[in-house]
This record gives C-alpha cells, sequence and structure tokens, in this order.
C-alpha cells in the first residue's frame, strides 16, 4: 500500500474508534412506559444525531466519491 493509502486508513480506524468510544459512553435508562420513554425523548431531542444529523465531515459512511453522468 502507498503511504497516501496507509494514513487514509489509519484516520479511517481512528474515526471508528473514536465513534465506538462514543457510543460506549452513553448512559442507558431503564423505561417503564410510554410516557416515560416520549418524555426523555423530548428532554435529549437535541443531542439526539438521528433528528440534528451528523456532521459531514466525521460521517463514517458518507460517500467518498460523487456519481458523475455525462
Amino acid at each position: 500500500l502507498s503511504a497516501m493509502n496507509r494514513l487514509n486508513n489509519v484516520l479511517q480506524a481512528r474515526r471508528a474508534v473514536e465513534q465506538l468510544r462514543l457510543e460506549t459512553e452513553l448512559q442507558r435508562i431503564k423505561v417503564r412506559s410510554a410516557e416515560q420513554l416520549v418524555q426523555y425523548c423530548q428532554e435529549h431531542r437535541r443531542a439526539d444525531p438521528l433528528l440534528t444529523g451528523i456532521n459531514a465531515s466525521s460521517n463514517l459512511f458518507k460517500d467518498k466519491k460523487t456519481c458523475v453522468l455525462l
């Protein structure tokens, strides 16, 4: 592999590890009712990546190349 490919692989691995670290730090809560779940979701909606989106520069699943039709 070229030096550029190795560097790219290392950067991707670091991003994946950072994402996994963030996921392991998430605190889980026990929900006893649907009402509690709705309340929790409403209180934490600003930090929810499914609602707010993910920064394109840190998104591991973003397409690396664009498709151009001629």
